[in-house]
């Protein structure tokens, strides 16, 4: 089947902030983006060696890149890893680890799984359909319900697990139970530890599915600045601990003063949480004049998807939800 030059399946995103300005004004400082899933305490970058911003990125640097990727992740030997220029890049690129055919995909889920399988000549597999699958994506936890895929049991050729965002639950990945000849596990670096910009995530799986994505992704394809930081921070254990206390008690604070307005909390992590509003548009409007972003959806205009701020953006945060009226936000 030829691959399609513009994908079917619509694609959405948070961020956008820049859309937002030119509705609602301001400037990009003074702006609170809440519509995406990112830790709003980034990982401290620390001092970097002049090499890494001025020559090619070296073995070494990505060899001790994953070396402490494969320890916080525990990943077993026989399997094999790669780093690449964030997780995206690995979605665009897996679906031609297989010949094309049928993929079911676990929604409502992040979107770029379906557009980047239907770029690559695959069909979507309707629920239900009596035509087997060949491969299966599913998002662990997902995104934006939060459901974890705890009883999965692979029942495809081929699985696609993304655990982008399971780094705040590390006990819960499934990575440990897999068969890794057919499944492929896909790790965010951006997201827990903040730094979305640098770019950085990998992949896990059998040493000739990898072997392939590293081909395709051609050589360097991380930098040498995200190779060090990258290092440093997945071996910080401690700065891991401390963080995902601090989301859990961020994630509860935005419960209580949304269940305050009477939004019912619908799922989500300590990364992102999914509340069930009467007008979710009416609420991203009301936030945004006060110059602060949240994440609609267009299958679900009920739903509304918030991040947690920064410490010091929680007084701005909480005036915001606490002044919405019922004529603001129905």
């Amino acid at each position: 089947m030829q691959a399609t030059s513009t994908p079917a399946y619509p694609r959405d995103h948070g961020g956008g902030v820049d859309g937002a300005i030119a509705c609602f004004g301001g400037q990009r400082c003074d702006w609170i983006d809440l519509s995406t899933g990112i830790n709003p305490v980034p990982y401290p970058l620390g001092q970097l060696p002049p090499t890494a911003w001025a020559t090619l990125p070296d073995q070494a640097a990505t060899d001790a890149l994953l070396g402490a990727a494969r320890a916080v992740w525990q990943v077993p030997k026989a399997a094999a890893i790669l780093a690449a220029p964030g997780a995206s890049a690995l979605i665009a690129r897996l679906p031609a680890l297989r010949p094309a055919g049928h993929v079911a995909i676990d929604g409502p889920t992040y979107n770029e799984h379906a557009a980047g399988f239907q770029a690559a000549g695959w069909q979507l597999a309707a629920p239900g359909q009596a035509t087997p699958a060949d491969a299966r994506v599913i998002v662990h936890p997902n995104n934006p319900t939060g459901h974890w895929h705890s009883d999965f049991t692979p029942d495809t050729a081929f699985s696609v697990i993304d655990e982008s965002f399971c780094d705040v639950a590390p006990e819960n990945s499934l990575l440990p139970q897999l068969d890794l000849q057919k499944s492929l596990v896909l790790k965010s670096f951006g997201k827990f530890w903040g730094l979305a910009g640098l770019r950085l995530g990998f992949a896990i799986g059998n040493p000739a599915d990898i072997a392939q994505l590293a081909q395709m992704l051609g050589p360097w394809p991380v930098s040498g600045p995200a190779l060090h930081i990258g290092a440093r921070a997945l071996a910080d254990h401690d700065w891991a601990a401390a963080t995902r206390t601090r989301l859990q008690a961020d994630a509860a604070r935005m419960d209580a003063e949304m269940a305050a307005q009477k939004a019912r909390p619908l799922g989500g992590t300590t990364l992102f949480r999914l509340y069930q509003v009467e007008d979710a548009l009416a609420w991203q409007a009301h936030l945004a004049r006060a110059h602060i972003w949240s994440r609609v959806f267009p299958y679900a205009r009920t739903w509304l998807r918030l991040g947690l701020p920064a410490p010091k953006d929680w007084p701005r945060v909480s005036a915001a939800i606490a002044s919405a009226t019922a004529k603001d936000v129905r």
